[in-house]
């Protein structure tokens, strides 16, 4: 249940700050065990600073 509900979560960030960016290519996440305690924002904080840095 943790699982679907951390997948779900991340495809949604993906989808709002990623996928309109129009970058190519794919982006591949791996969750590590800690982020199954985080919410929605934790995430989201967390994958933007990755993005910038990817410079999406």
């Amino acid at each position: 249940m943790e699982r679907n509900r951390l997948k779900r979560r991340l495809r949604e960030i993906v989808r709002l700050h990623w996928l309109p960016t129009g970058a190519k290519g794919d982006l591949i996440v791996r969750a590590r065990p800690s982020a199954y305690g985080s919410d929605y924002d934790d995430l989201l904080e967390a994958m933007t600073g990755c993005l910038q840095r990817l410079k999406c």
